[in-house]
């Protein structure tokens, strides 16, 4: 290293390294609440191309855990992305949507016959294992370079093949037509939105969320984890959690 690279070097902040547990509100992109505490760092004398990313996105319209991985830590990406998820979630049964929430264009589903808690439960039942599963159009999978949901925005046909996903278990919570509460514990990939609008196809009801609340990511639970209010306006390595081994 020359003489011009070592001065460089000194000047250069210290990198924080961590983890950053956040209560997500409605609204946000996960992205952006990156993008919300890079400036916080930043601001507490970080390097100014710090790396920020979260182990798993949460839709606009969702709360609760993201993790957020901070310098060195975003290294172990895909390691957090891999852990096993829990979600809180209610689902309307008596409507549809092309984006299965209330963010996209709601209809009346056409219900014959409403469902009892017996029916629900056995209907539940079929979505826990290994399960095909096709993810919604309004996703941010690549298709041909672009992302899912640019192309449902404009209009144009998507349709996304079916893959495995894991579902570990789906605890019915509450039942009172047309809202049905569930808790489910799902592996990577899965999507909670495509469950609701399978669950009503199994029905043959309507299917969409109303809610969804992540409550836990691999070890991390929700319950320890801060909103972005909360957060000081300066973000230094003290307030970051250590990497786990």
């Amino acid at each position: 290293m020359n003489s011009a690279s070592a001065a460089q070097a000194r000047q250069e902040p210290p990198s924080p390294t961590g983890l950053l547990l956040v209560d997500k509100h409605q609204g946000p992109t996960s992205m952006q609440i990156c993008a919300n505490i890079r400036a916080r760092l930043r601001r507490a004398g970080a390097p100014k191309r710090i790396k920020v990313g979260h182990a798993g996105t949460l839709d606009p319209m969702a709360t609760g855990l993201l993790v957020v991985m901070i310098g060195k830590a975003t290294r172990l990406c895909d390691q957090f992305m891999a852990s096993r998820k829990q979600y809180l979630t209610t689902i309307d049964l008596s409507r549809t949507s092309d984006s299965f929430d209330l963010d996209g264009q709601v209809t009346p589903a056409i219900v014959a016959s409403i469902p009892t808690r017996e029916q629900v439960a056995d209907a539940v039942a079929r979505f826990i294992g290994v399960i095909q599963q096709a993810p919604p159009a309004f996703s941010a999978i690549k298709v041909n370079g672009q992302r899912a949901y640019d192309l449902a925005r404009e209009g144009k046909a998507v349709e996304l093949a079916a893959r495995p996903v894991e579902v570990h278990a789906i605890t019915i919570d509450a039942f009172d037509w047309p809202l049905l509460t569930l808790t489910i514990d799902c592996g990577k990939g899965t999507y909670i939105r495509s469950i609701a609008r399978d669950l009503g196809g199994a029905l043959g009801t309507g299917g969409i969320l109303t809610s969804l609340r992540r409550t836990a990511s691999g070890d991390f639970h929700v319950r320890d984890a801060r909103r972005i209010a909360d957060l000081p306006p300066q973000l230094t390595q003290a307030d970051l959690l250590p990497v786990p081994p």
